[in-house]
């Protein structure tokens, strides 16, 4: 997927795909997905790159998980249910997300990094340069995490 819309001529694809097998929830989400990076292209007025692609789903997927929050509170666990089918599909367009372990070694490595390159252990007042070393290496390896994951793992790592 390295060509601007290549993600959303795979996802007109799958759409294809989950229209034949008769799967309404895949076949809603993967238009909702297509809607989603169509409209963003739009907005731009020129075709999405990559990195932009997945800054789309990932917004949709924060969408999701907040919208999962509210219905668990509400006590609609149907709903709630739905909005995790679309998070698992959406979640097959993006790269593999990082597990807690690997994200809290490569925060470490950061961490590491940065009190090299000053002389000491940074403290929570550099905590956005911890946080830019990380992202730019998530980037790098075409991995993903959730922000808020990060940031906590961050926060952790420069309190002890």
């Amino acid at each position: 997927m390295t060509e601007a819309g290549a993600l959303e001529a795979l996802v007109s694809q799958h759409v294809i795909t989950a229209m034949k097998a008769h799967d309404a929830v895949r076949t809603t989400t993967l238009r909702l997905i297509k809607n989603a990076l169509k409209n963003k292209a739009i907005e731009k007025r020129e075709a999405l790159t990559p990195t932009e692609e997945q800054q789309a789903l990932a917004t949709m997927i924060k969408q999701r998980r907040d919208s999962i929050d509210q219905f668990t509170k509400g006590n609609r666990p149907e709903l709630a249910a739905k909005e995790a089918a679309e998070i698992v599909v959406i979640e097959e367009f993006l790269p593999k997300a990082l597990d807690e372990a690997a994200l809290s070694i490569l925060v470490a490595e950061a961490v590491g990094e940065i009190a090299a390159a000053s002389g000491q252990k940074p403290t929570l007042k550099e905590m956005g340069q911890v946080m830019k070393v990380v992202q730019a290496r998530l980037q790098a390896a075409s991995l993903r995490a959730e922000g808020r994951t990060v940031s906590e793992m961050v926060k952790k790592a420069l309190a002890s």
